[in-house]
């Protein structure tokens, strides 16, 4: 009993919410339209459970997250989606492994349910820009010849998602806003799926969940990394969240002095 208030108390009470929000909305919408896709169901409870957790910074969620890849994965199998498949197997799970062995390595202050915020310099975002572009070229032929259904929303999610991907193996507070593109395009995706079969409706509900959880993750991180750095609560320029050289950061003072550079 103790220890199950203590996993209680480890939670604020937004995140609370925002979990029990995103598991109402994922049964009822299985309920209406999942049937006995249990498969979809798993996945996304898992996925939305380590979101909260990738909130924190905890570890666990990425553990939880190579999980739901292999799920997901399977899934998008299921409706020739072979683009997400491809994406989910090959990319985000193997990465996930990755953030995790990172994430570990990087504790804050030896606390290892916590990880250290990182940071990506100006040249190195633009070489993940660069890197992003080959990888999407790439794709967008290999899900040619798979005749991937969708195939410009497919190849976008590639985009999104190894963005995503690498800046969350480099512990960067915008990993988060990634994911949250990534669920837009996922929405999108899964809508015209759910066009044809109303079954799908279920995973449009998932992404809706992934997506106010993925918003909450930049907030908590931005926080995050204010605490780490003993930083005033004051807005976050992109440096102090680990994109700008040096990668210290600190906050706005004016519009006009965040951009000079």
């Amino acid at each position: 009993m103790d220890k199950i208030r203590g996993y209680i108390k480890y939670f604020s009470k937004a995140e609370i919410i925002i979990w029990l929000s995103s598991m109402t909305l994922i049964a009822g919408s299985f309920a209406i339209f999942g049937g006995e896709n249990y498969l979809t169901l798993s996945a996304s409870v898992i996925g939305c459970t380590s979101l909260i957790f990738c909130a924190k910074g905890n570890p666990f969620g990425q553990a939880l997250m190579i999980v739901f890849s292999l799920l997901y994965g399977m899934i998008s199998f299921t409706c020739a989606y072979y683009g997400e498949m491809i994406t989910y197997l090959g990319m985000t799970a193997p990465m996930a492994v990755f953030s995790l062995a990172s994430w570990l390595k990087n504790p804050f202050n030896g606390n290892r349910a916590e990880v250290a915020v990182g940071r990506v310099s100006r040249g190195e975002a633009f070489a993940m820009i660069l890197l992003s572009a080959a990888v999407t070229l790439a794709f967008y032929y290999i899900l040619t010849a798979f005749n991937t259904a969708n195939i410009v929303p497919s190849t976008f999610s590639v985009t999104t998602s190894f963005i995503a991907a690498y800046l969350t193996f480099r512990r960067s507070a915008f990993f988060a806003l990634a994911y949250a593109v990534n669920d837009g395009v996922l929405i999108i995706l899964w809508i015209m799926a759910a066009a044809e079969n109303a079954m799908y409706l279920s995973v449009v509900s998932c992404f809706i969940a992934f997506l106010a959880n993925d918003i909450y993750g930049y907030v908590s991180w931005r926080r995050m990394w204010k605490r780490q750095n003993g930083q005033p609560d004051e807005p976050l320029c992109p440096s102090a969240a680990g994109l700008a050289p040096g990668g210290q950061g600190r906050p706005c003072a004016a519009p006009e002095e965040a951009y000079r550079h």
